[in-house]
């Protein structure tokens, strides 16, 4: 296996709406960003990934792209953002972009000519298809409820839409499109970002028969589609490969198979992926996330195991808990009150970060922040998917009523994560000032959880991850030991092994508020204690979410 530097990374994520507003209109903005590096480094990171930055109508929070090659005035200028990657790289911090290629907004130029006659020179730009039977091609559906077919009165026919109507979907067969990608995919990089992290990336190959039949059935999603592959092959080729950067790519539907194929050493695709697996393990099968279920210790850990396992030696993990479209796993898989919140996120941290793979750290997760508890109506959200969810569910079909759906909203929603970075406990938890209405409020539990607080606790879950940070520059181990699970069948602690080169490495954790004790928790010989989440080690006895990391000398 050769070595990359993105292997021995750790990348923090920033939400740009939601981290710091520097013009005081209640807007995180790329100038925010900048203040704000200092704060980055001094955890440890080395890479920024960067939510989408680019003009936008903001249907979708950015994910709606109407010019790739430009910055959403609500967060700058293109200088604001030349400032930023000069002044990251002088800190020795990189830039990760994310690419939004699946589709783009109905308000991009080559979108506003597609959808203006059947022979528009654009219009193979996008995938178009005549009714059937008076109805949609198929019966697909939108990631964000409803139909993934919008019928078009101008030209007749329906457009495709994984996601929001407003984000139409890219036809990828057009070779056309597939070099305008790249062409805008190269622009960036010779401006100096380091790598992309790719949304949705295993969506873009549809199959080219869209009405189902007897002969033909249609799969339910458009995931991992036919020449996905040969897309990506040919992305690496004429533009990835040229490059010493990082790729991550989205990859909803996966397994670790195909994994091999799409971030697989010697596949010529990317470096690592993102799966869900472990993100599906509290949804119900009928309503997903909106029905939130009881997990389990050990599916989680099978999981995730499974993972570690079947991908070593042949490709790389990305490990991440949290990220802007899932909740903070603090209130998910750990304990948020206020005697646990910080010993739980911790553990939780720990857990992660000493697996095999690239680490993410999701804005707020280092220093815990939590759910949004405080947020009693449906009006106090802004996520288009939480918000026709619930027009869907409660007042359409009535499937769920008010209480039970704002339940899974608390649970589940992506504003969870959305909600401002919390600096300290002034006003607006210093997003932004005093008089100003941020564009989603704060979590109401900003007084006690905040940076300023956790910077002046030696004992905070920054500091923590700040630890975790310099235990993975020191050890290699951390990086690259082979990964075994023990005790998979036990519903309260998580134990695992690392080992390289002669040495090993020991995580055991408690997932639960009662002290457990079993030879798992027992040092391993002739080792030393790295790191603890308690002042003392009581050797088989683990008490309430302690995790402890022994390493052998």
């Amino acid at each position: 296996m050769d070595k990359h530097w993105w292997q021995e990374a750790v990348v923090y994520q920033v939400y740009p709406r939601s981290f710091q507003d520097s013009n005081d209109d209640g807007i995180g903005d790329l100038e925010g960003v900048r203040q704000r590096l200092d704060y980055i480094k001094k955890l440890g990171a080395d890479v920024i990934w960067l939510n989408p930055i680019y003009r936008s109508p903001n249907d979708d929070n950015g994910y709606d792209i109407s010019n790739y090659e430009s910055i959403m005035p609500d967060f700058g200028t293109m200088a604001d953002f030349d400032k930023l990657l000069e002044d990251a790289h002088a800190k020795g911090l990189k830039i990760v972009m994310d690419l939004v290629v699946n589709h783009t907004s109905d308000e991009h130029h080559w979108f506003m000519e597609s959808r203006k006659s059947r022979d528009n020179a654009y219009r193979d730009y996008y995938i178009w298809q005549d009714p059937v039977d008076g109805h949609a091609p198929n019966d697909w559906q939108s990631s964000f409820s409803g139909s993934a077919w919008q019928f078009d009165e101008t030209t007749g026919q329906y457009y495709l839409h994984l996601f929001s109507k407003k984000q139409p979907d890219l036809n990828w067969r057009n070779t056309k499109v597939r070099k305008s990608i790249y062409d805008m995919m190269t622009w960036w990089l010779d401006k100096g970002i380091d790598g992309f992290r790719m949304d949705v990336i295993n969506l873009i190959s549809k199959t080219k028969d869209f009405a189902p039949s007897a002969a033909h059935p249609v799969p339910r999603r458009p995931a991992n589609g036919p020449h996905v592959h040969e897309y990506l092959q040919e992305m690496n080729k004429q533009v990835l490969s040229k490059y010493d950067i990082m790729t991550v790519g989205e990859t909803p539907s996966v397994h670790p198979k195909d994994a091999l194929q799409y971030a697989g050493f010697n596949t010529h695709e990317l470096d690592m992926v993102f799966q869900f697996e472990h993100m599906g393990i509290d949804s119900d099968k009928e309503l997903g996330k909106w029905r939130p279920q009881p997990w389990q210790l050990s599916q989680l850990k099978a999981i995730m195991s499974k993972w570690q396992t079947e991908l070593n030696g042949q490709a790389w993990n990305s490990l991440y808990w949290n990220n802007h479209d899932q909740p903070r796993v603090v209130s998910r898989f750990g304990n948020d009150t206020p005697e646990f919140r910080e010993r739980s996120a911790k553990m939780l941290g720990a857990v992660l970060h000493f697996q095999q793979g690239t680490p993410y750290i999701y804005q707020g997760e280092e220093i815990g922040m939590t759910n949004v508890a405080s947020f009693n109506s449906i009006e106090d959200y802004r996520d288009i998917e939480t918000l026709n969810a619930y027009r869907e569910l409660v007042e359409e079909k009535k499937v769920l009523t008010h209480p039970e759906m704002m339940a899974a909203i608390h649970h589940s929603s992506r504003d969870n994560a959305r909600t401002p970075m919390q600096w300290d406990n002034s006003v607006n938890a210093g997003f932004a000032p005093e008089g100003v209405d941020p564009w989603i409020a704060v979590n109401a539990n900003f007084d006690t959880v905040n940076v300023k607080a956790a910077l002046a606790d030696p004992n905070s879950v920054f500091y923590f991850y700040q630890k975790m940070n310099e235990l993975r520059k020191q050890y290699p181990i951390i990086t690259y030991g082979d990964y075994t699970l023990l005790a998979p069948e036990d519903e309260q602690t998580w134990t695992y092994t690392r080992q390289l080169d002669g040495q090993t490495l020991k995580l055991t954790a408690n997932f639960t508020k009662e002290a457990v004790t079993g030879d798992e928790a027992a040092a391993l010989p002739d080792s030393q204690l790295i790191l603890s989440n308690y002042d003392d080690d009581q050797g088989k006895q683990l008490r309430a979410y302690e995790v402890k990391v022994y390493l052998t000398k």
